[in-house]
């Protein structure tokens, strides 16, 4: 029993250790590569973040109609405060390799993405037609 109690720990740690060793280490280019991108990033997304007022208002409009108007610049503003604020977070910390391996904090990653036809179901398409007649 007591050398079953000396063996069983022994095992699980070999079990659990050998794999962390096994993996390999990434290329140091690689590593200062994503460093790159990830302080591009965020120095572009500070400098074109004001861009995303006339890019939520265009969006708005296009996919809620005229009350766009009103909400996109709203949305816009919000967004461009964000998207500033994210860039100058990536351009701080871009030795830092969060979120997950210097990925992108938001998405779209820059300002000019994200312009995909109607991300929201039209009002149009909910209406039933009026020339047919329940019944009938």
């Amino acid at each position: 029993m007591r050398i079953f109690a000396v063996i069983l720990p022994l095992v699980l740690l070999c079990l659990f250790t050998i794999p962390s060793f096994a993996q390999e280490a990434q290329q140091s280019e690689a590593i200062a590569e994503k460093m790159a991108f990830k302080l591009v990033r965020g120095v572009t997304n500070v400098t074109t973040g004001i861009a995303e007022i006339p890019k939520q208002s265009y969006l708005t409009i296009r996919d809620r109609g005229n009350i766009g108007y009103v909400v996109g610049p709203i949305k816009g503003f919000g967004m461009a405060i964000y998207r500033t604020l994210m860039g100058a977070v990536e351009t701080v910390f871009f030795l830092v390799p969060q979120p997950g391996y210097y990925d992108p904090i938001i998405d779209p990653e820059y300002v000019w993405n994200g312009w995909e036809e109607k991300r929201v179901e039209s009002r149009k398409a909910k209406e039933p037609e009026s020339g047919v007649k329940k019944g009938e």
